[in-house]
């Protein structure tokens, strides 16, 4: 087992330096795959995955799954329900329901998967003053939904639309307090195909039972780029934000008042005093590879007027030696720690997951980990949305899985020690799996296949 792990954490990286490692042979890749099967037979996960009779999602026996909602269906408050489902997270309701707040990652070209119909001809429907962006010609289409579950009966209750008028609500984070921050990755400015203001923020939406919309207020010192997802320290308050683009930052918000988000803070971006403006893609050979498990105390770096007309925030912050990630995406605060994927870092562009440890006695500091880089399509690829698991374990949405493995994005658990295992797979479509949560009694697993418009329940002998 020793060996095993520190195989599958350390070899598996190919973090030495050593390009020619990113062209894997057949006889390697065929060394991983008996691996994977390896792993799966010593009882790390839930073992094999048993085909779908209907062709939506494999899944290990004893686990089956129900379709919660479906894009084009008629919600309660009227409006359909749009299509691209991408971040998500699940609340505790009213009388035991599960409240899911989910995002859509649609922009005002969307009207074909929109809530509001084809040629928008149900946008009468709503206040235009919800919208955040009504537009000049035709309105932005993302923004997020709202699903009063029953886990006891595995029902939904009803759905509608909780924010209206966004970009490309990509993913977000849940706070403490009942709320998800759906975050904007646009940065399209007023005036843009007809757009009547700037994108590219962070809104906070209210998990609620009650049927009405959010307004629509940026917040707006949490700054104006490309944002990904979001997650917030349940002891101090503090939010920490990805950027999905290349040579992108992380980044800190600490508000003035914890939990009162609207009120303003300060943002910083992640870095290195002692390596400023380090590229942690390891895609170079020498110094600046970072193994596996190598731990890095990092500091962070006040940026200025964060909410700007041109995307260049995170260029202040490589000139502040702050550090770059290849695509920062899907992000889980578990084990007082803020988990984070890097979707194309590692030698061969497969991803990495890093882990965050903020120094609970001194906020200033932190220790930065770089906790699985694969390097191998067979173990993971391309890590997009991630959550911690009730039982510890990571699991991780995978967003483009190559020619080299079996066709279908997974749901990849990844365990404390750095193990990974299959949990599920698409079987319906190439789609990626986006927005995987539990629900908070922990009986239930949901995650969306963005591309077919489904959201899924998974229900089965979940550890404990």
């Amino acid at each position: 087992m020793h060996t095993r792990r520190h195989f599958l954490q350390r070899g598996i990286a190919f973090s030495a330096g050593f390009a020619g490692l990113a062209m894997l042979s057949r006889e390697r890749n065929a060394a991983f795959a008996s691996l994977v099967e390896d792993v799966a037979r010593s009882g790390i996960g839930y073992g094999p995955l048993v085909k779908d009779a209907l062709g939506v999602l494999d899944l290990p026996a004893g686990f089956t799954y129900s379709v919660v909602s479906r894009r084009g269906d008629v919600m309660a408050d009227g409006l359909f329900m749009p299509g691209q489902p991408d971040g998500m997270a699940s609340f505790p309701g009213p009388e035991g329901l599960t409240l899911i707040v989910c995002n859509h990652e649609l922009e005002a070209g969307s009207a074909k998967r929109g809530p509001f119909g084809e040629q928008n001809e149900l946008l009468g429907k709503v206040d235009p003053s919800k919208l955040f962006d009504i537009g000049s010609k035709r309105p932005s289409l993302g923004g997020c939904t709202t699903i009063v579950y029953d886990t006891k009966s595995q029902r939904k209750i009803r759905e509608f639309a909780s924010l209206l008028g966004t970009n490309r609500n990509c993913a977000g984070g849940p706070t403490p307090w009942g709320s998800w921050l759906t975050c904007e990755e646009d940065v399209a400015n007023k005036g843009d195909e007809g757009a009547l203001r700037n994108h590219g923020y962070v809104f906070e939406v209210p998990a609620s039972a009650e049927m009405k919309l959010t307004d629509a207020v940026p917040i707006r010192e949490m700054g104006r780029f490309k944002h990904e997802a979001v997650a917030l320290d349940p002891r101090t308050g503090t939010v920490y934000l990805t950027e999905d683009i290349e040579h992108g930052l992380i980044y800190r918000f600490t508000p003035k008042e914890p939990g009162k988000l609207y009120k303003g803070g300060k943002l910083e971006a992640m870095m290195w005093r002692a390596k400023p403006g380090l590229d942690t893609s390891n895609r170079k050979a020498g110094s600046d590879v970072i193994g596996v498990g190598t731990k890095i105390e990092v500091e962070w770096v006040a940026l200025e007027n964060v909410d700007r007309d041109t995307d260049d925030l995170r260029v202040d912050g490589f000139r502040a030696g702050a550090m770059r990630f290849a695509r920062g995406e899907g992000m889980w605060w578990g084990h007082d720690s803020v988990y984070f994927a890097a979707t194309t870092g590692g030698v061969a562009q497969k991803g990495q997951i890093w882990r965050y440890m903020p120094d609970a006695s001194n906020a200033a500091k932190g220790v930065l980990e770089l906790f699985v880089e694969p390097n191998d399509g067979h173990l993971i690829e391309n890590a997009d949305n991630l959550t911690v698991s009730p039982w510890g374990d990571l699991i991780v949405c995978e967003d483009s899985v190559g020619g080299d493995v079996e066709p279908g994005n997974r749901l990849v658990g990844i365990t404390k020690d750095g193990q990974p295992y299959v949990f599920a797979r698409n079987a319906a479509s190439e789609s990626e799996f986006a927005g995987v949560n539990f629900s908070p009694d922990g009986t239930t697993m949901f995650v969306n296949i963005q591309g077919n418009g489904l959201t899924l329940a998974i229900m089965g002998p979940w550890r404990t």
